[in-house]
């Protein structure tokens, strides 16, 4: 409570979006904020202050952000989205504090975000995770990259995911997924096996699989979520792979590949955490491998009837 009136007596000072986007990061509402969300927002922020800050808050009109959010999307779709979002967030918070603003930001036409469907390539893989393992510095990153991919995991349960969890004795991993809180219990084939061995060996003194490999603060973290790219990419780039993959596809992957391999939707599920089978739709994709298997089946059963 008396944070919010502390935000109150000087939010009266806010006259333009830069004045309030100063004293939100002031604010206990952005110091509640996780480290990796006050990373996110702040960087939006200084982008709504660099574009937006002159306007008078008692003059913000929907033609007015629908011409800033358009100029968001030259940092792409998914970015612009979540400025828009933050900046409505920005908005609302001063009207809970004093201000007698208008939002536009729901009024404005926005672009909706479009799936995403990149897919690694077999050999893709491969070449990441040997230029990724060749060098010390990106060990960590080539064992949550792999993780993701041979577990159909999502990376950011790999990048949290803790010895307690690893059975080496027993080949397998037993984890509950962050997002859903479901419980999945996963073989380690021996590659895996023997690169999660070695790293034992060497960070099996501390809880995370896959930490950060030099300590902060006395201790060792895990990556960040939106610092994940800053690592991934150099090695994207060393290994001369196209820029546009990302860490994140890898689940994406591991799951198509399942589906075109035929595998059960019922044991994907087991692999992949989902409960509900509709929610595996978005990975049926439509390809050359799917419809010459499609087609040859159709096929042989003519053939049988002739």
């Amino acid at each position: 409570m008396l944070g919010v009136l502390e935000d109150k007596k000087e939010m009266v000072k806010a006259k333009t979006v830069q004045q309030l986007v100063h004293e939100y990061l002031k604010s206990d509402a952005f110091r509640k904020l996780g480290s990796a969300s006050q990373n996110d927002y702040a960087d939006c922020l200084s982008i709504i202050a660099e574009g937006s800050g002159h306007i008078s808050l008692k003059r913000l009109t929907v033609p007015t952000m629908q011409t800033h959010y358009n100029a968001w999307l030259k940092r792409g779709i998914y970015r612009a989205n979540k400025i828009a979002a933050i900046m409505s967030i920005l908005l609302n918070w001063g009207t809970k504090n004093n201000l007698d603003l208008f939002n536009p930001m729901s009024y404005i036409d926005k672009v909706p975000n479009p799936p995403r469907k990149v897919m690694w390539e077999p050999e893709q893989v491969k070449l990441f995770l040997d230029t990724a393992y060749s060098q010390w510095k990106w060990r960590s990153i080539g064992l949550i990259v792999h993780m993701a991919y041979e577990w159909g995991q999502r990376v950011g349960d790999m990048r949290l995911l803790t010895w307690d969890c690893i059975d080496l004795d027993k080949h397998r991993a037993d984890l509950t997924q962050n997002k859903r809180g479901i419980d999945v219990h996963l073989p380690i084939n021996p590659a895996l096996h023997n690169i999660l061995t070695q790293q034992k060996e060497t960070f099996g003194f501390q809880q995370y699989v896959a930490p950060q490999i030099q300590p902060k603060d006395g201790a060792y973290k895990p990556y960040k979520k939106n610092t994940m790219y800053k690592h991934v990419n150099p090695i994207l780039e060393a290994a001369g792979l196209p820029m546009e993959l990302t860490a994140m596809d890898m689940r994406r992957t591991a799951i198509t590949e399942m589906v075109e391999a035929g595998v059960d939707i019922t044991q994907i599920k087991q692999v992949s955490g989902h409960t509900n089978i509709n929610s595996l739709t978005p990975y049926i994709k439509h390809t050359f491998t799917g419809a010459s298997e499609a087609l040859a089946q159709r096929n042989a059963f003519k053939k049988d009837r002739e």
